[in-house]
């Protein structure tokens, strides 16, 4: 998940039948894409006393929460959402990437069994998420990212399903060199050779890039009123207007300031035209010393689902953003890790909540 960086102050016919079913699906599977923010929860499943899949996706839907984003290929959890109007963004995990990147063939058999007999049956696919966090020095993962890309695109195109289900990856803010000032945003140098190629692809597919923003981090790491320091109230939506000024504009919170840079660094690479998504965001609410509360956790989420109807100021509009995460998770370490939920893993609040 997130990262505690941050540099700022105040064609194949092997799927034939099932393919054409697809085809003649295209012009509902059109409609799901609209300008609403509709808010998203990532279901991580890193526990061992968390619902069953149905009772998950039944939660979902009494709450309201439209969207839903799985880290891996889970059947129980794809059947559950079989003829639910909530849409997927399902991950390819990091330890797949090789594996579909070694041919098109191999990933024409990911998306067969993955996708394609689930979108059919009605599961209603948003994104294909090409691994997540991938470290540009991490040998294991990263000489592979962009060739999956491609060929999860390329297997979704010959399915008929390229139009609405875009292939993706989502990037840590280590991403990002320079985030302050927002204006002076800039891109890691270590992350060239990733960028390079997957940027150009995402805008000449119409794929959004997907990025995972935890101001929580940026705080918890530098917590205080000083210059240079982060203030709480920055941090979780609740500063006064025009809190730090990035002539000719200023911002009252860490989120539109992060994101901000990020727009201000793909139009240094002439990528302005893509769209973000925020693939994950959050706060932890324990385990972490005096910045993890209920309450902090509380303020940032609430006011995270109101604030992203509007935009940020250099990029008015919805923000499609998903919330990390549906329950806490007390297999994941280190002990603040357990804690992002939203739920217990009892199905109970932590706190209240409006989605949507």
């Amino acid at each position: 998940m997130g990262s505690s960086k941050v540099l700022h102050s105040p064609k194949n016919s092997h799927f034939t039948n099932v393919s054409t079913a697809l085809l003649l699906l295209a012009p509902l599977l059109a409609s799901l894409h609209t300008t609403v923010a509709q808010i998203g929860v990532c279901y991580g499943r890193v526990g061992s006393n968390l619902p069953q899949p149905g009772e998950v996706v039944a939660l979902f839907n009494q709450n309201n929460i439209r969207r839903m984003r799985l880290y891996d290929p889970h059947q129980p959890a794809l059947d559950a959402l079989r003829g639910t109007d909530i849409e997927l963004m399902l991950d390819v995990p990091n330890d797949q990437l090789r594996s579909v990147a070694s041919s098109q063939g191999a990933a024409d058999a990911w998306v067969r069994d993955n996708v394609v007999g689930y979108a059919a049956a009605g599961v209603r696919f948003r994104y294909i998420t090409v691994g997540n966090e991938v470290d540009p020095a991490d040998g294991r993962f990263a000489p592979f990212l962009f060739g999956a890309i491609q060929n999860i695109q390329t297997a979704l195109n010959d399915v008929g399903l390229g139009d609405r289900v875009k292939a993706s990856t989502a990037f840590k803010f280590d991403v990002m060199g320079n985030a302050f000032p927002p204006s002076d945003g800039s891109f890691n140098q270590q992350y060239r050779s990733l960028l390079d190629s997957i940027l150009p692809f995402l805008r000449n597919n119409n794929s959004p890039m997907m990025l995972n923003l935890y101001p929580f981090f940026s705080y918890r790491d530098n917590p205080g009123n000083n210059p240079g320091q982060i203030r709480l109230d920055y941090a979780t939506f609740t500063g006064p207007p025009g809190l730090v000024s990035d002539p000719p504009l200023s911002y009252s919170n860490l989120f539109d300031a992060m994101l901000d840079a990020t727009y201000s660094a793909l139009e240094k690479k002439e990528m302005g035209s893509l769209n973000i998504v925020v693939s994950e965001t959050g706060w932890s609410s324990a385990g972490g010393g005096d910045a993890t509360t209920v309450d902090n956790a509380r303020a940032y989420n609430y006011n995270l689902v109101q604030h992203v109807k509007v935009g940020t100021p250099k990029r008015t509009g919805p923000i499609e953003t998903y919330i990390f995460a549906m329950f806490d998770e007390g297999d994941k370490e280190p002990e603040l890790e357990k804690h992002f939920g939203l739920f217990s893993p009892d199905r109970q609040p932590k706190y209240p909540m409006n989605f949507n």
